[in-house]
């Protein structure tokens, strides 16, 4: 999908924009090749997101991943319901919507569906930033774990809140565009901006509050805890005497196992969506650079993007072996249903020599007989 770069997508620009080139010149974008690719590529992260991610809500919620302390499942489980509403919602709308180019689904369709896409980035940005407090908090106040539950509550909350509030201006901007004379159907935001600028203070309202205060706020958190444990660190050394789990660790092992899966986490949501928002700041301020850039660029970093929904399952598991002992328990489930299955029909050498004969005769007798 090539033309009118949004935050939320890059949809095919609809003719009449004033933003492109006139009706005469303006041709209707195609299923390229490069749009493709976007597809098939979108579909085997589908797979992958969808399976990965149930597993992992499965895991926490009913599985040996309840063993996780109070307040940290609650952050887990957030952040896999999130990963899924993309997973559905956003990869499915990306991949259909490259097919068919144009929008067939209606106006009311065409408001929701980017809601919701916009509601899931949102999220996924804002649970990161709770996780990240959440760590700062079990770094640098460890005696006051006992309100971490409450705490989280509240900020889990206020992120989902904050996600439904943000997102919900799509809901008016967004709507279905029939041009006429190209007989071409398109769910834009044509016709909402009265001036160029308006939209691009729209589109950069969303960068920031999507990618530019969730990384400084995650950015802070971090040093803030990497400087902290430095300066134990030091103490230590310097042979200062202060609160700790035993003789040698400065922080307790779960403690850290978890600050390290964290910042992993966060630093895949940096790594893959950071060339994708660039490159739509650089198209807001400078709308010819899209046209310069090669088609499969702007797929790549859009699929690129989405792989992030796949990293968060893939880190927890890597760092948490509940969920790796829960996929290895339903694997074998599975293998012994079809132990089972293939025990329950008898294969011929079972019968005796000469049963495949006598099923053979027994079918021709019932022929004939009916």
């Amino acid at each position: 999908m090539s033309g009118n770069w949004s935050i939320v997508q890059l949809a095919p620009p609809p003719p009449n924009s004033s933003q492109f080139p006139p009706l005469s010149d303006w041709e209707a974008p195609s299923f390229t090749r490069a749009a493709q690719f976007r597809v098939g590529a979108t579909a085997l992260l589908f797979l992958f997101a969808a399976a990965s991610n149930l597993a992992l809500l499965a895991s926490v919620w009913r599985g040996r991943g309840r063993r996780l302390a109070s307040h940290l499942r609650p952050l887990i489980l957030s952040l896999a319901a999130a990963d899924l509403i993309m997973t559905f919602v956003a990869m499915p709308l990306d991949a259909a919507w490259n097919v068919t180019v144009q929008w067939y689904a209606g106006d009311a369709l065409c408001k929701l569906l980017c809601f919701l896409k916009l509601f899931a980035m949102h999220a996924s940005a804002f649970i990161l930033v709770v996780i990240s407090l959440d760590r700062q908090h079990a770094i640098l106040h460890p005696l006051d774990a006992l309100n971490a539950h409450q705490r989280n509550r509240r900020m889990l909350l206020l992120a989902w809140s904050l996600s439904l509030l943000l997102a919900s201006p799509q809901l008016f901007i967004f709507r279905a565009i029939r041009a006429d004379v190209a007989d071409f159907i398109q769910c834009a935001t044509h016709g909402s901006f009265s001036r160029r600028w308006q939209e691009t203070v729209y589109n950069m309202f969303h960068f920031i509050t999507l990618y530019v205060v969730p990384l400084l706020v995650m950015s802070c958190c971090y040093s803030r805890i990497l400087l902290h444990i430095h300066l134990q660190h030091r103490r230590n050394t310097a042979g200062e005497s202060y609160l700790r789990r035993s003789g040698t660790d400065i922080i307790p092992k779960a403690r850290m196992k978890t600050l390290k899966m964290t910042l992993v986490i966060v630093l895949s949501f940096v790594v893959c969506w950071t060339p994708y928002y660039l490159l739509g700041v650089w198209y807001w301020f400078q709308p010819a650079v899209l046209r310069a850039t090669p088609e499969y660029v702007h797929h790549f970093l859009f699929v690129f993007g989405n792989l992030n929904t796949c990293c968060d399952p893939v880190i927890y598991g890597f760092y948490t072996p509940s969920f790796r002992a829960d996929l290895a328990a339903c694997c074998r489930r599975r293998r012994r249903r079809g132990e089972t299955r293939d025990a329950a029909v008898p294969s011929p050498d079972r019968l005796g020599p000469h049963s495949g004969e006598h099923q053979a005769q027994h079918a021709t007798n019932n022929q004939e007989g009916d």
